[in-house]
């Protein structure tokens, strides 16, 4: 048998059951372009300096908000604000990575990429909540991690693993929104979750464009072939079971959109509380197990 004809008898996961390899293309071709918005141009898109940021979306879904500072180790990173509010009449903790408005401010957050502070200051406040047993919300833009040399003389690796590793066994219920940029393990150490969402332009990957086409090209010129390659945009990630809901994008009724987002948020809530804490977990892990399962001749190859 050839590799071709192997290929074609492999199926990967859909939305709905599984579908071949070339249905999964077709797909994926359509889909990307359901709003005349290559993946490149959504990447463009999220980009840019006018998009409200974690913040703007902290203040507009959370109520009688309590800020909390520091990772009680080192320091406080002003990349990834957090603390406790009301999600409508719900107590939730909320977690989220904010870029800033200004040049100044985006210099001080490192433009969005959390320190190993900062990643540990989040997992504080998640085991708080599960101390407390309120929900955890997190709101997710970045491009990824902080990757320069105090980053990694903290423990970057061991500040984004240890919150993989606690996340995964989190005892309350996590909904992590992909808002802008989802980039590598710095956007993966926030959204081990019951539930993810996505923005209608948001982008998640494993690696940035630009840094996918500098190392399989050596050309970081062709970013635009990478994003096409690399499928990551939110329909991408919802046939892939990757994320459950798409949000779409309002900004010029900016509080309308939040308001359709807090509900959403709700009524997963109310059927994620409404789950033991053994279901939850056996959920939570099963939903990550899922991915990247596809079936060759009948059976299932992970």
């Amino acid at each position: 048998m050839t590799a071709y004809e192997r290929l074609k008898r492999v199926r990967v996961p859909a939305r709905y059951g599984t579908v071949t390899v070339f249905e999964r293309l077709k797909t994926v071709k359509v889909s990307n372009h359901l709003d005349g918005m290559t993946a490149y141009e959504k990447l463009k898109t999220v980009r840019a300096s006018t998009r409200p940021t974690g913040r703007d979306f902290v203040e507009a879904l959370f109520t009688d908000r309590v800020e909390l500072c520091g990772d009680r180790r080192f320091a406080d990173d002003p990349a990834i604000i957090g603390g406790i509010g009301y999600l409508g009449g719900h107590a939730v903790t909320y977690v989220a990575i904010d870029k800033g408005k200004d040049l100044d401010e985006r210099m001080k957050k490192h433009f969005g990429c959390p320190m190993p502070e900062g990643y540990r200051k989040a997992l504080r406040l998640m085991k708080q909540a599960e101390k407390f047993n309120r929900p955890v919300i997190c709101l997710v833009d970045t491009l990824g991690a902080f990757c320069g040399a105090d980053g990694e003389e903290r423990g970057q690796g061991q500040a984004i693993a240890e919150n993989l590793y606690e996340m995964m066994g989190l005892k309350t219920p996590i909904i992590s929104v992909v808002l802008g940029e989802g980039g590598s393990g710095g956007a993966l150490a926030l959204a081990v979750a019951d539930r993810v969402y996505m923005l209608q332009n948001a982008v998640y990957s494993v690696i940035t464009p630009d840094g996918c086409a500098s190392i399989i090209w050596k050309d970081a010129a062709r970013v635009q072939d990478a994003a096409d390659c690399l499928h990551i945009t939110a329909h991408d990630m919802l046939d892939f079971g990757v994320a459950e809901e798409i949000i779409r994008e309002d900004f010029e009724n900016f509080d309308r959109m939040c308001s359709e987002m807090k509900e959403l948020m709700l009524r997963d809530l109310g059927t994620l509380c409404g789950l033991s804490v053994p279901q939850l977990l056996d959920e939570r892990y099963n939903r990550f197990r899922r991915i990247g399962v596809y079936e060759e001749n009948g059976s299932a190859v992970k």
